[in-house]
């Protein structure tokens, strides 16, 4: 494939200071970390080109900006099933901070899934929206993979597949987190079937979801279409929400780009008070992903 094939994603922008920071132990549990192109080759198979400077030292700036301390760093699809760029992240932020979500496939064995865990990663994504990635075809042979290593698994699904996927999220062992609120329009409504169905799994209490929900708006900017979805949600189960920048924010350019200390604000506004607050950027992600309280 030629380089014009390779979409060159826009650098980052930077962040307004958030009316809002996040108090002590904020955690951001989805975000992605590139590097230098010679240093970290990128995959053939991937549908953009990450730009240079969505790297570690401009996060920790953004990360400072917004109040954040812990880290989920989610291993980005331009290097495929390649994970030394977050293992790099997780290094230098260290074990006590962060966290990584894989990719990962039966081609892994049982000692190279262990030198994962060892490095801090906790979890396993698999999508049926991503190209370059884990298909959701083979959930259930990385579920058996993950599984005694006790890491979770995270599934980032178009909303409208959430109906034929509900039961077999509910068989699995293992807990799953739910990307981007569900991928559901804003059009859609609280009353569909598939937003109905996110409420159900996370009843269950076996699924969690990251408050992650621009993706979601159909009015775009300052997304205030998402609100009442968000509200609903944390309303729902406000002990499995977690939340996620999903900086530098992959697929979207120019005047779109979201604006990362607006979507703190943001998610402050969801959850309505202080308790709440914390309690999705604080106290939820230290259980889900086993930080120290």
């Amino acid at each position: 494939m030629s380089p014009e094939q390779y979409p060159l994603q826009g650098p980052p922008l930077p962040a307004t200071t958030p009316k809002h920071r996040g108090p002590a132990g904020s955690t951001d549990c989805h975000f992605h970390l590139f590097g230098a192109h010679n240093r970290y080759p990128l995959s053939p198979g991937r549908s953009y080109t990450p730009p240079e400077e969505a790297n570690i030292e401009t996060y920790r700036t953004l990360a400072s900006e917004l109040g954040i301390e812990r880290m989920v760093i989610v291993n980005p699809t331009p290097y495929g099933k390649e994970h030394t760029i977050t293992i790099d992240s997780i290094e230098f932020f260290g074990r006590d901070s962060a966290r990584g979500v894989a990719v990962i496939d039966e081609s892994f064995s049982d000692v190279a899934l262990r030198d994962l865990d060892a490095k801090g990663f906790v979890a396993a994504r698999v999508s049926n929206v991503l190209k370059n990635t884990t298909p959701v075809s083979k959930m259930d042979e990385v579920v058996r993979r993950i599984a005694p290593l006790g890491w979770h698994l995270e599934m980032y699904v178009e909303g409208s597949s959430l109906p034929e996927l509900e039961a077999r999220i509910l068989a699995l062992p293992v807990p799953v987190v739910i990307d981007h609120m569900g991928k559901i329009p804003t059009s859609r409504g609280v009353d569909s079937p598939e937003f109905k169905i996110l409420l159900r799994l996370l009843e269950s209490g076996k699924c969690w979801v990251k408050m992650c929900g621009y993706r979601s708006s159909v009015q775009g900017p300052p997304y205030a279409d998402v609100i009442e979805e968000a509200q609903k949600i944390i309303e729902t189960a406000p002990d499995k929400c977690v939340w996620g920048t999903d900086w530098p924010h992959p697929h979207r350019e120019g005047p779109l780009l979201p604006d990362d200390g607006k979507l703190m604000d943001l998610l402050y506004e969801w959850a309505g008070n202080d308790e709440q607050f914390r309690r999705i950027l604080v106290d939820n992600p230290a259980k889900l992903y086993r930080f120290k309280s």
